[in-house]
């Protein structure tokens, strides 16, 4: 059975969302203030509605509490985005995930209920800089303030080591938790897994245990 989502907002965020949620095979009602935005992705999303979402009554006629998430990824209007959240619980959505566009904006959404408050632009802006800094960064996750998942570049100083070996858990307090190799992914490698050329170490820890890994182990 095909997971049903609405995604309300179609700029840049809500638009990429929409198209990969279709990629995945889900169902999507797509939604926007904008029939011009609309009209783009009527050809795109399982539904496509020009409505104002701050309207209850609006919420209720499109039948949006029998959908299992709701995504606001509503732009530069945070009235509205707060607006539509609260309609959101006040309907009885099961989950709602919001796009934040600061911290102030975040305290609020959690606030009113917001399942999940995701901050694209700030996320990608951590990823980014983190990808500059280091050669052997491929790609960084925040998890919180403290904790993230980082993908890491073996070089030739970890080649040929065991995971035993290099005992990562205990000198810098962060795990291994998968390693890609080719196009293949090792969930959960066992101690006796020798690192090679070119494996991509999938790693979870804080982050100043992961910078002092990466600078320790990779320069």
């Amino acid at each position: 059975m095909k997971k049903e989502f609405v995604v309300i907002g179609l700029g840049r965020f809500g638009g990429s969302i929409v198209k990969e949620l279709i990629e995945l095979n889900a169902d999507v009602m797509a939604i926007d203030k904008s029939s011009e935005k609309v009209d783009d992705y009527a050809g795109i999303a399982t539904q496509a509605v020009t409505a104002d979402t701050t309207d209850e009554s609006v919420l209720r006629s499109l039948g949006i509490r029998n959908f299992e998430h709701v995504i606001v990824a509503i732009g530069e209007n945070i009235q509205a985005s707060i607006l539509t959240t609260l309609m959101l619980k006040e309907i009885g959505v099961k989950k709602i995930t919001v796009k934040a566009q600061n911290d102030y904006h975040e305290k609020v959404l959690r606030k009113i209920g917001a399942d999940q408050v995701v901050h694209p632009e700030r996320d990608m802006g951590i990823r980014i800089a983190n990808n500059m800094v280091s050669n052997n960064i491929l790609d960084y996750l925040e998890l919180s303030e403290e904790y993230s998942i980082a993908e890491i570049i073996a070089n030739e100083k970890l080649v040929g080591f065991t995971l035993v070996e290099l005992d990562v858990r205990a000198r810098y307090g962060i795990n291994i938790v998968a390693i890609k190799r080719d196009k293949h992914i090792l969930v959960s490698p066992q101690a006796i897994e020798k690192i090679e050329f070119e494996d991509i170490l999938i790693v979870i820890g804080s982050d100043a245990d992961i910078q002092r890994f990466e600078k320790k182990e990779l320069h």
